[in-house]
This record gives C-alpha cells, structure tokens and sequence, in this order.
C-alpha cells in the first residue's frame, strides 16, 4: 500500500498533513521494529516532494506528555482517510481486545496483550518475547473512525479468523476491528490467504 502510495501521480504532498497511527514505548526511533523508522523509510523519504507536516508518535521519557502533545496538535486537524491493518488478535492500531469504545482522545497510552506483542515476534522484529514492549501509544479507535475514508489493507493467513469476525461477526471490543462495520466509508483489502474464510463461504 505504502509503495503504491509513493508511485501515485498528480498528488501535492504539501497540502498533506500525516500523522503516525501508533508507536511502541521503550524503544529508540532506530531500532528495526520501530514505526517512525518504517515509515520514514517506506514512505516520507521515498515521496517525490515533502509532505507539508509529518508527525511522528515520540514517546521518550514521557509518554503521557507526548500524548498531549499529539492530542493538541491533531484536535485542530479533520481527518480525511485512515490508513489501518487488522492484527491477529483484532486490534486496530494498538486498540487490543477489550478496546476502549468510548474515549474521545485521540492518542493514549495502551498496555499490549499477549496476543499482540507475540504477533510481533512472531513477524521476526524481536529476538525473545522478552523484547517486545508491553505498552505503547496508539490512537483510539473512536479517533480512527472519525475519518471520513479508511482503507484497511489486511494480508496474511495469519489474520483471516479476525477478518472473519470483523465482517461477519458482532460489533464487540472484544474483537475490535469490529467496529469497522460502523463506519461509512470502510474500504477493506484482502490479499487470497487473509480471505480465505469469506471465500469459502
């Protein structure tokens, strides 16, 4: 998705104003799992002209006070479309089961479940599940869903249970992409292995 966003024509990067979805707590903006870095790698440094602001999750010593700052920063800004996954437990961003339905914040401090932080093992970013953080700031799902378009982009076997439950199933936070069928304008793109289980159907 990032790639075909940075081969796309005719767009004026500098009339858009990107902000990062989620980001771990503990780790330096260099070390491989990290977020900033994948993004700046596949995306902000690959563009052919600037973005007019990119604001990436920094949570350093203080996490609390980063999420005020984005909090700040995006509450004066409309968002226009949502660039999401699903994870193996259901999460979106780092909204993992049961995720909070109802805060207005847009970005929070979360603590990640077992689910989640061996997906990310298991994905080959850390050596030992010892390794992988247990919190990070993510933004909320109500501020996900205030997008005017998401586009959902899921691939992998791994992730076609929650696919599943997310299309098919009932709208719970115990299965938060769920709450997808809620939204307007939610596009969802499935590679054959992530789809399996609609497929079949």
């Amino acid at each position: 998705m990032l790639e075909a966003l940075v081969r796309t024509e005719d767009i004026d990067w500098s009339l858009v104003n990107a902000f990062h979805l989620d980001e771990y707590i503990g780790l330096s903006e260099d070390h491989p799992a990290s977020f900033r870095k994948y993004l700046r790698e596949r995306f902000v440094d690959r563009l052919p002209s600037k973005l007019g602001a990119f604001v990436p999750i920094s949570p350093g010593e203080d996490p609390e006070a980063e999420c005020e700052r984005l909090n700040e920063m995006i509450s004066s800004h409309g968002i226009d479309v949502a660039f999401i996954g699903i994870g193996e437990n259901g999460h979106l961003a780092f909204n993992d089961p049961p995720a909070d339905f109802e805060t207005e914040i847009p970005y929070k401090v979360v603590e990640l479940d077992d689910a989640c932080r061996r997906q990310q093992l298991g994905e080959g970013w850390f050596e030992t599940l010892g390794d992988v953080p247990t919190h990070a700031i993510s933004m909320t799902m109500r501020q996900i869903m205030s997008a005017a378009t998401i586009i959902c982009t899921v691939p992998d076997a791994r992730k076609a249970i929650a696919v599943r439950e997310a299309v098919e199933g009932p709208v719970t936070p115990e299965l938060p992409a769920s709450l997808l069928q809620e939204h307007a304008d939610c596009r969802l793109y499935l590679d054959k292995a992530a789809s399996v289980f609609l497929l079949s159907r």
